[in-house]
């Protein structure tokens, strides 16, 4: 099932679909946000995150860079250019034996790239509302 949920997240990453998070996330996942200091608990908030997160990080120069991956898990290590400002940072991705997405983490470098992303997300999350 690893191979099965990563290729599923790499194949909704290509064609950018966020539609898709309904079939890979389970109802439990939990978000963790580089800016949110708590984690998000539930299908519903984390779609909105990644949905609104795969329109901020998702243009031509986005790339995943490695990838580290085991049995339950995976991490994989993104470069992408957002407004002139070189973003680095990793998504932490946890999957169950049914191959759905448990838990999703994103760490991001350098600070100016985190307020970055911070408003844009800010801004799409409150448009959503």
């Amino acid at each position: 099932m690893a191979q099965d949920a990563l290729a599923r997240w790499h194949h909704l990453v290509q064609i950018r679909d966020a539609a898709a998070l309904d079939g890979l996330l389970a109802e439990t996942v939990v978000f963790h946000s580089p800016v949110v200091h708590t984690p998000q608990q539930g299908k519903a908030v984390t779609t909105r995150y990644l949905a609104a997160a795969l329109r901020v990080f998702l243009n031509d120069s986005f790339r995943y860079e490695r990838e580290f991956v085991n049995a339950t898990g995976a991490v994989l290590e993104f470069t992408v250019d957002i407004d002139g400002i070189q973003v680095n940072g990793v998504d932490m991705l946890g999957w169950n034996a049914e191959g759905l997405i448990t838990e999703f983490k994103v760490m991001l470098r350098p600070l100016k790239a985190v307020n970055l992303i911070h408003e844009r997300m800010k801004a799409l999350l409150a448009a959503q509302a």
